[in-house]
């Protein structure tokens, strides 16, 4: 018989596990977090329906290829066969429909059923390529310049043209008839057949280009067990040995969790002899920028620190062309598929999410890459956007969707009740910012407001001290200044 008292109860647990739910869209989980030793962790995902997901095996890159690519063809028959997409609206609509109904659940699975990492120091390159006539020596520079080239492995997203082809835009002149593109893994594989089985290519048309995060988001997907995931640009050069020393410095961070990025020197920069011995530069202070809707940026590379030290230095934010951590990022921290299209927004939101999620950021001890930062009257992706999608521009596209990271980030005016679609904050449990740190607190870390749309400066970052909650590390950081400053004397004096 049941009691008053056992149905109080019942109706009271049901109501609470419902809310629980409705909080956070991942309940259907437990993450459990064994720990193996101090640089490697094992994961244990549980679901409260079905089978024992240690009992499935990871997904095959072909599995994975396969499903991408039909994906991609069905929302890009959908973007171009429907009259009834007349606007940016409509558009994202289309979009988060097929989306919702599609990638998401396979992305459930996917992540489930990730590999756990190697313990080898091996490093997975993602790397996303738009119509880039760098990508093969980025690629034959990565290989070559690594001291073990048998434990890089390259997720390469290709978006290419085949037919049909245009420059970009040439000022005055508009655009002009060019051949089709390099196919880029092809050309790689038939100079360096030796290296061919470590890239895994997805190919797509520069139509179906979804922008760099985008594009970023699909690339992730080819991870296959490696320890570091590493994510670059398809127009870099290479130091010798960048691997060893990235690596090296990432095992000297003072934290579990690493993530080493900044914005890269130039490419005319000789890597070898003036980066070798100066301090690498770090993000300290972003800004708004008005035309994008007062969208938080990144200000470029700046010089803060005096002398080079083989420890990485503590910084706020993370940039989106050089950055490499552990790969379980890539688990507690997944790409988020509701960000397509974007140009702007990717690093601060990246940032915020792997700061709140627990991942240090810190900038490089050493610059180990160049970035080729001017490609001119080369094809950009809002380029094609524009002649393919006229009924709705990229700008227009991108305002809409980057309400979702301004939702995140606090923004007033994306609060929930004025953002007018709710499918812009769908599914934020799992794609949104993390449950280890506050966001109110990262703001604070990264000197930002806002509510007042003002960037004050965080000091420590600037003036090379701790940043806050980590005092117990000053001494760290003094002693190997010390060290550098003797070992830089005695070179001086030819000892």
């Amino acid at each position: 018989m049941i009691t008053l008292a056992s149905a109080i109860y019942w109706f009271w647990y049901i109501g609470l596990t419902t809310n629980e739910k409705l909080v956070r869209e991942s309940s259907d989980r437990e993450r459990v977090f064994t720990p193996k030793n101090s640089r490697e962790r094992k994961w244990r995902y549980q679901k409260d329906a079905g089978p024992s997901v240690a009992s499935q095996e990871p997904m095959t890159i072909d599995e994975v290829t396969n499903f991408l690519s039909h994906w991609i063809k069905q929302l890009h028959q959908i973007l171009t066969n429907d009259d009834n997409l007349q606007n940016s609206e409509s558009m994202w609509k289309a979009y988060h429909k097929l989306t919702q109904k599609e990638l998401v659940p396979w992305d459930r699975q996917y992540i489930r059923r990730l590999p756990i990492p190697r313990n080898d120091d091996s490093i997975f390159l993602s790397i996303a390529t738009y119509r880039d006539e760098n990508c093969f020596n980025t690629l034959s520079w990565a290989f070559g310049n690594s001291s073990h080239p048998d434990r890089l492995f390259v997720g390469l997203v290709q978006q290419n043209c085949y037919s049909d082809c245009r420059s970009g835009v040439i000022s005055g002149k508009g655009t002009i008839e060019v051949p089709p593109d390099d196919d880029c893994p092809e050309l790689f594989c038939q100079k360096h057949p030796e290296y061919c089985s470590q890239i895994r290519p997805l190919r797509l048309k520069e139509t179906e280009s979804l922008g760099p995060y985008g594009a970023r988001f699909l690339a992730s997907k080819l991870y296959g067990g490696e320890q570091w995931y590493m994510q670059i640009d398809a127009h870099m050069t290479f130091l010798n040995k960048w691997d060893e020393i990235t690596v090296r410095s990432l095992h000297k961070a003072p934290s579990k969790k690493p993530v080493v990025s900044h914005y890269p020197p130039g490419h005319t920069m000789d890597l070898a002899e003036h980066w070798a011995v100066r301090p690498a530069g770090r993000l300290c202070g972003p800004i708004f920028s008005k035309p994008d809707g007062a969208m938080i940026r990144m200000e470029g590379l700046k010089k803060w620190d005096k002398i080079k030290i083989p420890i990485p230095r503590f910084a706020p934010f993370a940039a989106a062309g050089f950055l490499i951590g552990t790969a379980q990022l890539l688990k507690e921290v997944p790409f988020d598929p509701f960000l397509p299209w974007i140009f702007m927004g990717e690093e601060i939101i990246m940032s915020a999410r792997l700061w709140t999620s627990g991942y240090d950021l810190f900038s490089p001890a050493q610059a180990v890459v160049g970035h080729i930062y001017v490609r001119k009257n080369k094809p950009k992706f809002w380029e094609s956007m524009h002649r393919y999608f006229r009924k709705a521009g990229h700008d227009d596209l991108e305002a809409l969707i980057l309400l979702r990271v301004k939702h995140q980030l606090g923004y007033p005016e994306a609060s929930r009740d004025l953002v007018k679609h709710s499918s812009l904050i769908d599914h934020l449990s799992t794609y949104g910012i993390g449950y280890n740190r506050t966001l109110d607190d990262y703001m604070k870390y990264a000197g930002i407001d806002v509510i007042r749309k003002e960037i004050y400066q965080t000091h420590y970052c600037e003036e090379h001290l701790m940043p806050p909650g980590k005092d117990h590390l000053a001494k760290l950081y003094d002693d190997a200044e010390r060290e550098a400053r003797k070992n830089a004397t005695l070179v001086e004096k030819g000892a």
